[in-house]
């Protein structure tokens, strides 16, 4: 229901929005520009669901191969401890658990083709748990959650970004967004266990996210370290030796089990094609309403309010510059790509405003984009309290990437 009314506000603030600037600019290409951008984004959904299609295919079909092969149950039972207190609903030792780690590892990695098919599986099995088919269960909402906060160990694409733009030195935004997206993740674990009535004040919970954060600062440590080259290189090698070591770590177990891989990687495969195909029109709904949105204006608009508000109450607006970064991130990764780099052209790649923008893009992910793939990949229609969380989640991340930006930079 929340989803509907949003929809529903861009079209019709952007309708308006664009009948002001007719009528008081004179402005005769503001509605061309929208409805060009309903068929743009139309074919860009597509587009979207086509390029999935391929490696929904092969990670479900890997996925299908580790589950016959007792991989994925077996990481089920290591991680049922937190798991079960984190997602009460999800019962001990359940398969799901192992598909929500990889997702969530995928994600910390930056593997993002890796880490959207791992994540459509894992909604499929707690859809599997949901009682109510067309309601998004508390389960749902946490695994959401966790994924629109973004958690990032590894930003390789903002760096080569920074180095492409001709940054002086391309990892100094690195700690920065660690601490960014650490805080959105912690928050969203926050609010979204206050809404579930979730007790995280219990010893397993509370040795569980003080081992993250271990792991966030080791991270940082190490990094920080390298310089931008070799980072770079220590990233994608990583990440590549990750995928590759899954990929054959799933045969092996299943050799190991007498199961005929081929006939599970094709039976998954099937899965991930017609994923793909059921995403469809959700996409088209979000990005369409988002491409309406942005054509008319309005983005500008909101921005030029908030810089006035700022400095209304006496507050520096250094920050406002690279707001469009952090309002565009939940509504579209490309967009926020494009924000961040038109930023870095405008203001230097090196400059507060663009060092900023490089922060809000890895602090947190695509909440409206996630939330209609993932649930609209299982048919669920009533999220509840999943944009809330999600979007207070991205709140917390915007907020503490501006106090972390002027900590390091102002």
């Amino acid at each position: 229901m929340v989803l509907n009314y949003i929809w529903v506000s861009f079209f019709l603030v952007a309708f308006v929005v664009a009948l002001v600037k007719l009528v008081v600019t004179g402005d005769m290409d503001v509605f061309p520009a929208m409805m060009d951008a309903t068929f743009a984004q139309s074919k860009t959904a597509f587009e979207i669901s086509l390029g999935l299609t391929g490696v929904l295919s092969l990670w479900l079909g890997v996925m299908k191969i580790g589950e016959r092969g007792g991989l994925v149950n077996a990481l089920a039972r290591w991680l049922s401890p937190v798991f079960t207190r984190l997602f009460p609903q999800i019962p001990k030792g359940h398969p799901v658990t192992g598909s929500i780690f990889m997702n969530l590892s995928a994600n910390m990695l930056g593997l993002d083709n890796a880490a959207t098919p791992m994540g459509l599986k894992a909604m499929e099995q707690l859809q599997e748990l949901n009682t109510k088919k067309d309601t998004a269960s508390n389960s749902m909402i946490m695994f959401m959650v966790l994924n629109t906060s973004g958690l990032t160990l590894i930003p390789v694409s903002i760096l080569v970004y920074r180095a492409q733009m001709g940054a002086a030195q391309p990892t100094d935004v690195f700690i920065p967004i660690l601490l960014a997206t650490f805080f959105s993740t912690l928050a969203g674990i926050v609010v979204t266990s206050f809404f579930q009535r979730i007790n995280l004040l219990n010893r397993t919970l509370l040795l569980a996210l003080g081992g993250m954060c271990v792991l966030v600062a080791a991270a940082m440590w190490g990094f920080s370290r390298l310089d931008s080259v070799l980072m770079n290189q220590v990233s994608v090698s990583v990440a590549n030796i990750l995928l590759m070591t899954i990929i054959v770590g799933f045969i092996l177990a299943g050799m190991r089990r007498r199961v005929n891989v081929y006939d599970a990687f094709i039976e998954g495969a099937k899965d991930g094609f017609q994923t793909a195909v059921r995403i469809i029109p959700y996409l088209v709904a979000i990005l369409v309403g988002i491409g309406v949105f942005r054509a008319s204006g309005a983005m500008d608009y909101l921005v030029d309010a908030i810089r006035w508000l700022v400095e209304a109450v006496g507050l520096n607006s250094d920050f406002v510059g690279a707001l469009p970064t952090a309002l565009m991130k939940p509504l579209s990764g490309s967009g926020a790509r494009g924000m961040m780099v038109d930023a870095m052209t405008t203001y230097g790649a090196d400059s507060f405003v663009g060092r900023l923008s490089c922060i809000f893009q890895g602090s947190t992910d695509t909440t409206f984009y996630i939330l209609a793939v993932y649930f609209g990949s299982v048919g669920v229609r009533y999220t509840r309290h999943a944009v809330t969380c999600g979007l207070l989640a991205d709140l917390a991340g915007i907020i503490a990437a501006i106090f972390i930006a002027m900590l390091f930079f102002g």
